[in-house]
């Protein structure tokens, strides 16, 4: 096998030489590191990387390969890929491609052979930034100003860029392979109307609303309050997304229009669309929350769950935890009095709220995770249970 050389550079300088991987070419995105061990196929097919340069911590990536059931979208949405070792073996009787076949098939620029670990500690000390991935032109400064020259990713509207071109439905659960997210709980009495926005909606967030007794008519993300309305729902679901919250200034618009009037639940961007809907702020965090096996805390019943993460910003709550507060903070808003429900155990950010004058829920981690793990699976028959609630 030829090795080619290829170029990973950050817009601080910094320049990493490797191997190239996946499909010969150039690209740039914002570089940040995932600590998940298991799961890159879900990883490079969650919307929610449009616009990044995704980097693996763990060591060796691919070795079981890819699979069309695994997929979390349309398509492979990550800008590049950065890994240590990439397995051009897959060992896996589901498998259907490797990871360089399944790269080169998106036309995905990636790289190999770099030290990981030091990438990693450096986005940890300076942050995460902007980045070049290059094949074709290995002069460092060159790479360097390409970095700089990248756009940032504040203020950008990517869930455009993401989202479905019009309504559909969603009929697919799970299966029998996975945990329900309705185990142990009383199935519901008829099946619940929901709206879901999708701003970069995940496949397993679909199926997971359809385990818990949904109809699910999956809507774009610019879709107003009228034209949600019309569909005459039980409940409506803010996704996950890629990008800045307050680049999307109609979401949280159509959000106020909607609180109160229906059951709310939103996951990751939409959790950050409904807090600003609210009246709190949102900010950028320095190298993000990405990962498989973060700890979070419910405040409410002090349970610590295992999470995946996938988020570069954070709500702003009125103040900065230090420590685990001893019960939920309560925060004055617009609309109603929140409940900061969840903690991250990490580094003390804000996870999740409740809004305790309507049936309105968020959390920042993602309780669909695929592959895993699967401790907040529940919080879906919690909204199932708002909605019967509600309506009762």
């Amino acid at each position: 096998m030829t090795v080619k050389k290829a170029l990973l550079a950050l817009a601080d300088g910094t320049v990493f030489e490797g191997r190239a991987l996946g499909y010969e070419g150039e690209t740039v995105g914002e570089v940040v590191f995932n600590t998940a061990m298991t799961g890159y196929q879900e990883i490079l097919t969650d919307p929610s990387y449009r616009g990044q340069i995704i980097a693996m911590t763990c060591p060796h990536v691919g070795n079981y390969g890819v699979t069309p059931e695994d997929v979390e979208s349309r398509r492979i949405w990550a800008e590049g890929f950065v890994v240590m070792e990439a397995s051009r073996l897959a060992s896996n009787w589901r498998s259907k491609q490797t990871l360089q076949e399944s790269l080169m098939e998106a036309k995905v620029v990636a790289i190999e052979g770099i030290d990981t670990r030091a990438l990693t500690r450096h986005l940890r000390e300076h942050g995460s930034q902007q980045g070049f991935i290059t094949h074709i032109n290995l002069d460092p400064d060159q790479a360097v100003r390409q970095a700089r020259q990248a756009p940032d990713i504040i203020g950008r509207d990517l869930a455009t860029e993401v989202t479905c071109a019009r309504p559909y439905d969603w009929t697919t659960g799970t299966g029998e392979w996975v945990p329900s997210a309705n185990d142990g709980e009383r199935r519901p009495s008829k099946p619940w109307r929901v709206v879901a926005y999708d701003f970069g909606i995940k496949h397993n967030i679909l199926r997971r609303l359809v385990d818990v007794g949904c109809q699910v008519t999956v809507v774009p993300a610019a879709t107003s309050a009228v034209e949600v309305e019309a569909l005459r729902p039980d409940g409506i679901f803010l996704s996950n997304g890629p990008g800045d919250p307050e680049g999307l200034p109609y979401a949280a618009k159509a959000m106020e229009k909607l609180i109160g009037r229906y059951p709310i639940f939103g996951i990751c961007l939409g959790h950050q669309i409904l807090c600003l809907a609210f009246g709190l702020k949102t900010y950028k965090l320095k190298f993000g929350h990405h990962g498989a096996n973060h700890p979070v805390l419910d405040l409410r019943t002090r349970k610590v769950e295992i999470t995946s993460h996938n988020h570069n910003f954070a709500v702003q709550g009125p103040t900065s935890f230090s420590e685990v507060p001893i019960s939920p903070p309560v925060v004055d808003t617009r609309h109603g009095k929140l409940s900061l429900t969840h903690v991250s155990l990490n580094d003390f950010y804000i996870e999740g709220m409740a809004c305790l004058d309507h049936p309105v829920f968020s959390v920042q981690y993602h309780p669909e995770a695929a592959p895993g793990p699967h401790d907040a699976a529940y919080l879906f028959g919690e909204f199932a249970h708002l909605m019967e609630t509600y309506h009762a």
